[in-house]
């Protein structure tokens, strides 16, 4: 049987042509297919590749009798039961490598539009208003930066600090040793990255152990006036809390890519007094989730899942039990 493959995002052509000739299947092309939509057909596909919009819980797993594979369009796991899908036999693979220097690039630069107020001073200029004593900027030279998880964004975070005249302070739980080519960053603790860092960055997943661990008390163990940058997921960082902190002072300022709530429409009249709160603040620079998504991570982020759907997934198909052996 000629296997048949959905992608439901936007993707380069590279994946959606390899996909079709290494595994010699019919790949369908459909950016417009929902969660909804998703549930009526999702029976007719023997491998999936989806991104943010689509989730892919036990349920929708069950409906998909033939799947093979699910690939994840850049990093975040929290939208595919993992666990339960490689337990019936599904190979599911993420893309993180495709993106990771795009994701620091993006951290790099807003850190840097903070500091040196470029925003403000930007829409200044455009309006005919110099004022420079107002928007005297502040050097990165000499500061602490903190790294929280120092995977695959949080290492290539690490390696944009190198030669600015930074110390680097990095945290990761699930690390034993860091990687050799980060010979500059000092393993550390979280009570340290807290106590000594003018700037947190943070690189993590979305988990339960990860769900809401910047909170007013965690913030309150940080040094006063400390940045903190959020490019990985929004439910990571309480909101509320760090908007208070930013109004307290505790905070200096906030680089944020990633919200709780990102769908404007959907906001709760609290929300969206929050919301407009944090976004009129001079010391918070934010955009759209759009950390990751440049014209050559797309190609990236591409190339990688193509490389491990390929040498990851068993075609012709094989027994659930087959493949698990071979997983």
């Amino acid at each position: 049987m000629t296997p048949r493959i959905l992608i439901t995002d936007k993707v380069h052509p590279i994946l959606v042509d390899g996909l079709a000739k290494k595994l010699q299947g019919i790949v369908e092309y459909d950016t417009s297919v929902d969660n909804a939509r998703l549930d009526q057909i999702i029976g007719d596909y023997d491998g999936i590749v989806i991104n943010s919009k689509i989730i892919m819980d036990r349920q929708r797993i069950d409906r998909g009798q033939r799947l093979r594979f699910i690939g994840r369009l850049g990093s975040g796991m929290e939208i595919i039961d993992v666990a339960y899908a490689r337990s019936k036999g599904i190979g599911v693979y993420n893309s993180p490598e495709g993106n990771r220097n795009a994701v620091a690039e993006h951290a790099f630069g807003m850190l840097l539009c903070l500091l040196n107020r470029l925003i403000a001073a930007d829409s200044e200029v455009r309006r005919f208003h110099w004022d420079r004593e107002k928007n005297r900027g502040t050097e990165l030279k000499g500061k602490t930066v903190g790294i929280i998880g120092l995977g695959h964004t949080g290492s290539s975070f690490a390696e944009k600090m190198n030669g600015w005249g930074v110390r680097v302070l990095a945290y990761d739980k699930y690390k034993e040793s860091f990687p050799a080519h980060l010979p500059f960053v000092e393993k550390t603790d979280e009570v340290a990255i807290q106590r000594e860092s003018d700037i947190i960055s943070f690189h993590l997943p979305l988990t339960e152990e990860t769900l809401y661990i910047v909170t007013s008390d965690w913030i309150s163990q940080c040094r006063r006036g400390c940045i903190l940058i959020n490019t990985s997921r929004g439910p990571i960082v309480k909101t509320s809390d760090v908007l208070d902190a930013l109004h307290s002072g505790q905070l200096g300022g906030a680089c944020l890519d990633v919200f709780e709530n990102e769908k404007p429409q959907s906001y709760s009249t609290e929300e969206e007094e929050m919301y407009q709160q944090l976004f009129s603040l001079p010391n918070v620079v934010v955009t759209p989730h759009i950390a990751g998504w440049t014209e050559e991570s797309l190609e990236g982020i591409a190339e990688v899942l193509l490389d491990k759907i390929c040498n990851g997934t068993q075609f012709p198909f094989v027994s659930g039990n087959e493949k698990n052996q071979h997983n």
